[in-house]
């Protein structure tokens, strides 16, 4: 079941904030589907698995340069 998006317009925002924050309505945060976690659980194990021990390596070595370059 999706969650409604909430409104662009302005005042019907407003509308929401305030219905919020008095209680009148329920506030939910954005649930994932049990599927897609359950994805992302197994995606980062295969992709290791299916790369070589150089691949893995050379992906390390550019991940580092990178967080060294940010500071």
């Amino acid at each position: 079941m999706a969650r409604a998006k909430r409104p662009r317009d302005t005042n019907q925002l407003a509308k929401l904030i305030v219905d919020v924050a008095t209680g009148e309505v329920e506030d939910k945060g954005p649930e994932k589907a049990e599927g897609q976690r359950k994805g992302g659980q197994k995606g980062g194990p295969a992709r290791a698995k299916a790369l070589t021990a150089s691949q893995r390596q050379e992906i390390a070595r550019k991940g580092a340069a990178a967080r060294w370059r940010q500071r």
